[in-house]
């Protein structure tokens, strides 16, 4: 039955509306017949494990059999999570406070684990602290995560007991972060970070790819699920590559918020954020495939989080695929075994 729901959920994205509704959007786009596109996307599924998704963002309507067959999908980027990545140590990555643990030489900044810390460990950590960011242990997109400021509270007690609270499900507490100048020119509101991915093939780390995110509309996460953007990073020269999209597939030139223009934009410490990442994905082998979230302060880069089951999308997007010739290779070559 799980499988079946799978196999729904990738195809259909969920519901028949979903795919009633990318059907129509790709008639919009391109003006293909609906009744060839429902039998396509069929088509894609069992060819090149492609769900509605895919079909849609990466432009399949658009393109023939042996450029489709160069990206990788849903269902191929599954295939090669379960073949390098140790199931019984994703509690490592999906656990915030474990993480934390693990990798508290990539921090570069104090935290407490909620569930240990007393309440003089926590009147010590404030001492010097205005700002912190109360995160879930278990979370996704930025969900649950909270900027408590000190002055909004009666006492430091008092803040204490709010983050204690069993309701508030907060799992580690987290000095802030403070950006470097570069990256606040670009978006003010947010730490803007780097999602960097990293595959480990025979001992060696090797960055796939890495992209640029910024909030948006005022808000103080950078996460796509809430307003934000993502652009292509050329990872010689540090500069975003290529125009900003979001989870809407919405282009932007420009900054919606800033202005900033993007494409040329120099960012700061891209090459010392990518060996900071391959050097952090050395340290749990069983887990090779990460995408990891760094942000980047005056004195260089730090890491956010890493996430056991990374994307694949940011770098397959039409806009930074001209030549229509995805990651699929890249992964094939890379990885031994991996069909």
């Amino acid at each position: 039955m799980g499988k079946i729901k799978y196999i729904f959920k990738v195809i259909f994205g969920g519901s028949f509306k979903r795919f009633a509704e990318v059907i129509n959007r790709v008639h919009e786009k391109c003006g293909q017949n609906k009744v060839y596109t429902f039998f396509d996307m069929i088509w894609c599924f069992l060819r090149y494990g492609a769900g509605v998704h895919d079909y849609l963002i990466f432009g399949f309507y658009n393109m023939n059999g042996r450029q489709r067959d160069t990206y990788m999908t849903r269902v191929r980027n599954k295939r090669l999570i379960e073949m390098v990545n140790d199931e019984s140590y994703a509690h490592i990555f999906d656990n915030k406070d474990e993480f934390n643990k693990k990798f508290k030489d990539f921090l570069g900044r104090d935290f407490l684990c909620v569930r240990e810390m007393t309440k003089e460990e926590f009147t010590e950590f404030m001492k010097n602290k205005e700002v912190i960011f109360a995160k879930p242990s278990s979370s996704e997109s930025g969900k649950g995560i909270e900027r408590l400021v000190k002055s909004d509270f009666d006492s430091v007690d008092a803040m204490y007991d709010y983050i204690i609270n069993p309701k508030k499900n907060f799992g580690v507490i987290e000095q802030e972060i403070k950006q470097h100048h570069d990256l606040n020119v670009l978006y003010p509101h947010a730490i803007n970070s780097y999602r960097i991915v990293t595959i480990v093939t025979d001992g060696v780390a090797h960055c796939v790819y890495a992209t640029a995110k910024a909030g948006s509309d005022g808000k103080f996460v950078d996460n796509m699920e809430n307003s934000g953007i993502a652009c292509p990073i050329d990872p010689k020269t540090g500069k975003i590559a290529g125009c900003a999209h979001t989870s809407a597939l919405i282009n932007y030139d420009t900054h919606p918020y800033t202005g900033v223009t993007l494409v040329g934009f120099q960012l700061p410490y891209v090459k010392e954020a990518v060996r900071l990442c391959k050097k952090a994905a050395l340290v749990v082998p069983e887990v090779a495939y990460i995408g990891w979230d760094c942000a980047v302060t005056e004195d260089g880069p730090v890491i956010i989080e890493g996430n056991n089951y990374p994307g694949y999308d940011f770098w397959q997007l039409p806009e930074h695929t001209p030549e229509k010739r995805g990651l699929y290779p890249y992964f094939k070559k890379r990885v031994k075994g991996f069909k």
